[in-house]
């Protein structure tokens, strides 16, 4: 016999074996609503913040990415990249363990914890060339799957980050400078991405950090005889957040 279920929001809805894709996507809506719920300061990432989804995004963030002009970075110190602007939407990036920036108010910032992308501009033995999109995302998957270790705090608060954080883009062009981040020799290409992200909303005025860690993990056999950790990040940002009126571009 088939099963009654009843409660305020299922309205007595039969479940039986026509009845289990609904029970699924009940379940997805309420997992959805525990990660928003323990998640208060970030963008859902099934939603479609100012206007794009998650995955739109990161081919912005990815076009942004790729497309600066190579500056060199000191050797001790490592690296700072300004943030990149698309309206109301700040992408960041850096290469330094405690990047401080400032930002006007109502502004939200796109944020990779990290992430990975295939192109047709890179090299094939770099192990991360695709002539077609299916050949990049496939490209791009294997490095994203070995992705671990996902931390991200705002203000000292833990954010919930699961798969749902996790996007691949859409294929994707982009002009890439000679040097470029990833070649000596920049062009034109195109590429997909893979990866997690947070869109954090608008903060309020004054200082904030956020911190994010991600670990590229591969087990013994991989890459060699032992376990091997890649890539690690572990980044903390200082941001004030001015008044727009009284942010100096």
């Amino acid at each position: 016999m088939d099963s009654l279920i009843k409660g305020p929001c299922t309205h007595g809805f039969k479940l039986g074996s026509r009845g289990k894709p609904l029970a699924a996507l009940l379940a997805m809506m309420l997992v959805a609503m525990v990660v928003q719920a323990a998640n208060p300061g970030v963008q859902p990432p099934q939603s479609h913040p100012y206007g794009k989804s998650y995955a739109e995004w990161s081919a912005n963030w990815w076009q942004w990415f790729l497309e600066r002009p190579l500056t060199a970075p000191d050797p001790n110190l490592g690296y700072d990249i300004p943030p990149g602007r698309a309206g109301n939407v700040w992408f960041l990036a850096s290469g330094l363990p405690n990047p401080a920036i400032d930002i006007p108010s109502s502004t939200a910032l796109f944020i990779p914890l990290m992430n990975v992308e295939c192109s047709s501009l890179e090299p094939p033995e770099s192990g991360f060339h695709g002539d077609t999109e299916a050949e990049q995302a496939e490209c791009a998957k294997y490095w994203a799957d070995h992705i671990i270790n996902l931390v991200c705090s705002i203000d000292g608060r833990s954010m919930v980050i699961n798969e749902s954080y996790r996007v691949t883009s859409p294929q994707f062009s982009f002009d890439a400078p000679t040097p470029w981040v990833f070649g000596d020799t920049g062009g034109s290409g195109n590429a997909v991405g893979d990866g997690y992200y947070v869109m954090v909303a608008p903060l309020s005025v004054g200082v904030h950090t956020i911190t994010i860690k991600a670990t590229l993990h591969f087990d013994a056999g991989e890459l060699g005889p032992d376990p091997v950790d890649a890539l690690e990040t572990d980044v903390t940002w200082h941001i004030t957040v001015v008044p727009r009126g009284q942010f100096l571009d």
